[in-house]
């Protein structure tokens, strides 16, 4: 049957084929993508893109980069899975490597992002009741306003989005929501000690990327150690090279108690995710308590040690730094009276646009497809501009045109 479509019938065949089997709880670009490499993707019709939303930043180091490809496929001709019921080798290698790459005692492999929030609240409870000393059933996590840490039912429990919640409840409780990028909010609600831990997204990224004032991350951290409470960094999306360091907090040189990571550490080839801490935080967990099927299999393993390797070896960190620093001067040099705001850090930035039809952020997301760039609307009116880390001067300033041409659609 593909064979007998026209180009322009291949994109709409699969459109109305996903959308008669598959569930619809995404309302993506309609653009069916059939290759990518490096900073480009293309589509069924042979099209090609420019990537500027990398998989939410999952795909920091581009498309099917080839150390990456090669390390998955000799892996997955040789061991793919084991469970934890056995030891694998590269589970105990990436375990050392991992913890010395980041400082921390032990890691807690899991898969998806979201699986990693959940270990994270679960190990912060554990922590509170065993080590602060709180009432049994007592623990409570300080989260903020506007986050956002996946979908599963305990984390949409704290979500402020109506969408995330809209007929999901009951929901569960455990959780206060304070103000983001609010020192004194925090402050007066750590003064219960109950409070086990701070969990916070050092860059708001669904939100709209929105970057906290300098020096909140470190007044956070400086607050919850004064009260014996856990800062619980969500460096998911934040983490691994994407805002010009290797994490996010660094910029403030905050070490978090409880690290999270996942996206980028899949190399863009599958989920991988993990949970870093010390050992009085990390060994409150024993045996039986907590675990994944997939969580540390070996081609996951060797995955998120090349990953890991590959940002430092081929210096992708600080090409975030000066491509970001690059791309939000360009597009405020654009001048248009349709962008209200340009904000961000290192390659994780977002525009605002200031148009009166509602979904003009959409209209213009469309228009930068055609133009040959893919891009996407959050919460309405903004758009996140979020290529992969390797990224060059001469492709940024392509996109930049590309992107002013495309405003014009909004005239």
């Amino acid at each position: 049957m593909e064979t007998s479509l026209t180009m322009s019938g291949k994109t709409q065949y699969y459109l109305e084929l996903e959308d008669k089997y598959s569930a619809h709880n995404y309302h993506p670009i309609p653009v069916v993508i059939d290759r990518g490499e490096g900073v480009y993707a293309w589509d069924v019709e042979s099209k090609r893109y420019y990537d500027f939303l990398s998989g939410y930043s999952a795909l920091n180091h581009g498309h099917c980069h080839p150390k990456i490809v090669e390390v998955f496929t000799e892996q997955a001709r040789k061991l793919t899975l084991t469970s934890r019921a056995f030891h694998n080798y590269w589970f105990a290698e990436y375990a050392r490597f991992i913890t010395e790459f980041f400082s921390y005692d032990k890691v807690l492999p899991m898969n998806t992002g979201v699986e990693a929030v959940e270990t994270a609240i679960k190990l912060c409870r554990k922590w509170a009741y065993e080590v602060k000393g709180v009432e049994k059933e007592k623990a409570t996590i300080v989260v903020c306003e506007g986050n956002f840490h996946g979908r599963t039912s305990t984390v949409i429990s704290f979500s402020s989005d109506a969408d995330a919640k809209n007929n999901f409840g009951p929901f569960a409780p455990g959780f206060v929501s304070i103000p983001y990028n609010d020192v004194d909010a925090l402050a007066k609600v750590l003064e219960n000690k109950s409070v086990g831990g701070f969990l916070v997204e050092p860059i708001q990224g669904e939100a709209g990327v929105i970057v906290p004032d300098e020096g909140y991350l470190a007044k956070a951290k400086q607050l919850c150690a004064q009260m014996n409470v856990l800062f619980m960094a969500d460096e998911i999306q934040t983490g691994l090279g994407r805002t010009g360091k290797m994490l996010a907090c660094d910029h403030e040189n905050v070490r978090p108690d409880i690290l999270i990571l996942g996206k980028a550490l899949g190399g863009g080839m599958m989920p991988v995710s993990a949970v870093l801490a010390d050992d009085e935080i990390m060994l409150t967990i024993k045996p039986g308590e907590h675990g994944s099927t997939y969580g540390g299999n070996p081609i996951a393993s060797r995955i998120a040690i090349t990953a890991l390797q590959i940002l430092e070896e081929e210096n992708m960190t600080q090409n975030a730094l000066v491509m970001g620093e690059l791309l939000r001067r360009e597009l405020n040099g654009i001048h248009s009276k349709h962008i209200s705001i340009v904000r961000g850090k290192g390659l994780l930035n977002a525009i605002v646009i200031d148009h009166p039809e509602k979904d003009a952020a959409w209209k213009l997301c469309l228009e930068l497809k055609q133009n040959g760039l893919l891009a996407k609307p959050t919460h309405g009116d903004k758009i996140r501009f979020a290529p992969p880390l390797i990224i060059t001067e001469g492709h940024l300033l392509e996109c930049v045109a590309i992107i002013k041409k495309s405003l014009s659609c909004l005239d």
